[in-house]
C-alpha cells in the first residue's frame, strides 16, 4: 500500500508540469501576435515617422519658450536706458574769467571749464607736448610752464587740478 501512495503523488507532480507548459505556450502565442504587428509597421513606417517627429519637436518648443524670457531681459534694460538721459551740470557750462597765464594758451574770453579743457587739448596735440613713450605725462613748454606752476611735465590728471586754479 505504500507504494500506492507514492504513486498518486508522482502524479500529482505530473499535473503540476503541464500547467508550467501551458505558462510558457502563453508567451509563444504573444510573440506570433507581435510578429503581424511588425507586419503593419512595415506597411505604414510613415506613421512612426510622424509619431517620433512631434516628439523631437516637442524639446525644441521648450527651447524657444526659454529663449523669449532671456530676450524679455535683454529688452527691459534698453527699455530703462533711453529714460535716464543724463543731463550736464550746470556748474560745468558757466562761463568762467580765465587768467592772464592760461589767456595764452586758450584764448581771454570767459569759458565754460569744458571749453578751456577741449581748447587745452587741442593746444597740446597740435604743439606735440605728450612724452611719447607715457601719454599721460604732459610737457610743459613756455606757456604752459607756469600753469603747471614750474613744473617741466604733469600727469594729464594733476594738469586739470593746476588749471582750474586759473579759472575763477
Amino acid at each position: 500500500m505504500a507504494t500506492k501512495k507514492a504513486a498518486p503523488k508522482k502524479k500529482a507532480v505530473k499535473k503540476a508540469a503541464p500547467k508550467k507548459a501551458v505558462k510558457k505556450a502563453a508567451p509563444k502565442k504573444a510573440v506570433k501576435k507581435a510578429a503581424p504587428k511588425k507586419a503593419v509597421k512595415k506597411a505604414a513606417p510613415k506613421k512612426a515617422v510622424k509619431k517620433a517627429a512631434p516628439k523631437k519637436a516637442a524639446p525644441k518648443k521648450a527651447v524657444k519658450k526659454a529663449a523669449p524670457k532671456k530676450a524679455v531681459k535683454k529688452a527691459a534694460p534698453k527699455k530703462a536706458a533711453p529714460k535716464k538721459k543724463r543731463v550736464p551740470n550746470p556748474a560745468f557750462m558757466k562761463a568762467m574769467q580765465i587768467s592772464p597765464l592760461l589767456a595764452r594758451v586758450v584764448g581771454s574770453n570767459p569759458l565754460p571749464r569744458t571749453e578751456v579743457t577741449k581748447r587745452l587739448w587741442n593746444y597740446i596735440k597740435k604743439n606735440n607736448l605728450q612724452d611719447p613713450t607715457n601719454k599721460r605725462m604732459i610737457k610743459a613748454d613756455d606757456n604752459l610752464k607756469p600753469i603747471f606752476g614750474g613744473k617741466d611735465s604733469v600727469s594729464m590728471f594733476d594738469m586739470t587740478k593746476l588749471v582750474n586754479k586759473h579759472l575763477s
